[in-house]
């Protein structure tokens, strides 16, 4: 019998997912872009897609350095979604404040997709 066993070392597969990665990282950049630069939001459907890139994606991942890059992503996602719920009230009741948190988060959110995407060019791990 010719049974083949294709055995992929954790190097091989962090290579392989490094393109899921960057399909991941650049449409968070489209987003968090789009959350900084007023007028220019691009919608949550581009956030949700790449949020289930990395869901799907991230049990792939597993022992290799990429790991931590889905992980990065999706708690910088889940980090974001919380504290812009948490602060939306202060639309409701004053309007500056309100402003001034969401682009906090918004600058706070295109920080990490940044780093993570130099961490990525550079094949390294980030620390989650």
């Amino acid at each position: 019998m010719n049974d083949i066993i294709d055995v992929q070392s954790d190097e091989e597969r962090a290579e392989g997912l490094k393109a899921w990665g960057w399909v991941s990282y650049v449409l968070h950049l489209i987003v968090a872009l789009g959350a900084v630069i007023p007028g220019a939001q691009p919608g949550a459907a581009l956030l949700i897609i790449a949020l289930i890139i990395d869901l799907v994606k991230q049990s792939d991942a597993a022992g290799t350095w990429q790991e931590s890059h889905y992980l990065w992503r999706i708690r910088t996602v889940l980090w974001a979604g919380i504290l812009y719920i948490i602060t939306a009230p202060l639309w409701l009741f004053f309007l500056i404040p309100g402003m001034l948190a969401w682009a906090l988060i918004s600058i706070w959110f295109l920080y990490r997709i940044v780093r993570g995407m130099i961490a990525m060019n550079q094949n390294r791990a980030i620390a989650v």
